[in-house]
């Protein structure tokens, strides 16, 4: 373990080693890591596919058109058509989604319902993002927004886009 404490000092530039005291921002970066957009990967498999690995990577889960069944396994994302699944809700409970995977929520049309539910690194700029989104200002039902402490009255109000 201290071979790997003094290479990472070398090559991170750590003043500290990710597991002491202040391994905020190991866990910080490793979120931004899961929330990196691939722009690429939006075009190879369709806006549906990459925002569900993209939201499921990062510990949420999606509801599809036509199915009861919430998704919340990575690793049992269904298989067919891609354009066969559309993300018909969203529940983001406990996931470290950040503003920089919104990127991701850009091409989903069928998007009903958001459930944001203690999303530690959900802030006022996310819910502007969200507001701003036309897909989503067409076909949004219900959005909750539950225990995120970094929402202010600021957040709320720029969803003025939503019906």
């Amino acid at each position: 373990m201290m071979l790997f404490g003094k290479i990472s000092q070398q090559l991170c530039g750590f003043k500290k080693l990710p597991w002491s005291c202040d391994c905020r921002n190991f866990w910080g970066w490793l979120n931004a890591v899961f929330n990196k957009v691939d722009y690429e990967r939006i075009k190879d498999v369709g806006p549906d596919r990459a925002a569900s690995e993209w939201l499921l990577r990062c510990g949420a889960m999606v509801r599809y058109h036509g199915q009861e069944k919430w998704q919340k396994d990575y690793n049992h994302l269904p298989t067919g058509p891609l354009d066969k699944y559309k993300i018909q809700a969203i529940d983001a409970t406990d996931s470290c989604i950040m503003r920089i995977g919104f990127d991701h929520l850009e091409g989903l049309q069928h998007v009903e319902k958001i459930r944001l539910c203690k999303c530690h690194y959900i802030e006022d700029d996310c819910l502007e993002r969200l507001g701003k989104l036309e897909n989503l200002q067409k076909s949004i039902l219900e959005m909750e927004i539950i225990s995120c402490g970094n929402i202010t009255d600021k957040g709320i109000i720029a969803l003025y886009h939503l019906r």
